[in-house]
């Protein structure tokens, strides 16, 4: 049960609408270029603060220990890096499904972080926070730009783009794609041409560079590709295992989804154009 006194804060998902992999860094990590897209499709952060120093995960994920979860992490970094004296309790209601190429776990992190900075007056800058996020998980830096971005480095350098209201049906297929075996992956292309004046018209076609090799090892998530891409133009997010399409009606989505759903997860969700705690930093 979560206690009345907590508060609730949305932690949204995201979509990679484009994804390209323009090269491997000598730190092992891979250079990307990617449009984030907000989407209305959120978890729900309950928080509760404590006037000790104890942070407490009260919902721990599946078997992964409380002190693993991004949202942990997120508020015990946060604590080392300011010398705070305070803590907190942490409630996840989680609506984003995990290993989705959705983001769940980074805004999680997210708003624990923008709104824990708020709490213990810490003070830091959107910047600082990015820079503090980003040791933590690369999407995270997204989640607290809080406006639908174009993305360099490995997901850290974050501009703002101008993308138009869309209206997007995703499926989830029964796969839970390892990042790590994908970006190690010989066949995984990293070689594509870095973009000039990357804007969301001169982009397209978009195209996501580790889909080939996702739909190679998990034949679900090809298989899902197919059966939407009955509909339009569908693509992969992230490292998968999400497939959506975009459309320009709320109508059209709907027809969509009821079609979709009927044999697979599936989820009909509007784009945002700004983080709903955008203001709080």
């Amino acid at each position: 049960m979560i206690p009345n006194e907590a508060q609730a804060f949305p932690a949204p998902a995201k979509l990679n609408l484009d994804l390209r992999i323009t090269g491997k860094r000598a730190d092992g990590y891979h250079n990307l270029e990617s449009i984030f897209c907000l989407i209305d499709l959120c978890d729900t952060v309950y928080l509760k603060p404590r006037s000790d120093d104890l942070i407490i995960l009260h919902t721990p994920t599946g078997d992964i220990p409380p002190e693993q979860d991004l949202a942990y992490r997120a508020a015990s970094l946060l604590q080392k890096h300011t010398n705070s004296k305070l803590g907190v309790e942490i409630w996840l209601d989680k609506k984003i499904p995990t290993g989705a190429g959705l983001g769940g776990g980074s805004s999680d992190a997210a708003t624990t972080l923008t709104v824990l900075n708020h709490w213990w007056e810490c003070g830091l800058s959107r910047q600082q926070l990015i820079d503090l996020g980003v040791t933590l998980g690369a999407d995270i830096p997204f989640f607290l730009f809080g406006k639908n971005a174009f993305a360099k480095g490995i997901g850290e350098q974050l501009s703002p783009i101008d993308i138009p209201k869309q209206w997007y049906v995703i499926i989830k297929p029964k796969a839970h794609v390892s990042t790590p075996k994908i970006f190690s992956h010989g066949n995984l292309t990293r070689n594509s041409k870095p973009s000039i004046m990357p804007t969301f018209q001169s982009l397209q076609p978009f195209r996501n560079d580790m889909q080939a090799v996702v739909f190679q090892e998990y034949p679900e998530v090809w298989e899902a590709y197919c059966e939407l891409s009955k509909y339009g133009s569908a693509i992969m997010t992230g490292s998968g295992a999400c497939v959506f399409l975009s459309t320009d009606s709320q109508q059209e989505a709907n027809n969509i989804y009821q079609q979709v759903s009927q044999s697979y997860e599936a989820y009909c969700v509007e784009g945002l154009d700004i983080h709903p705690l955008f203001q709080m930093i």
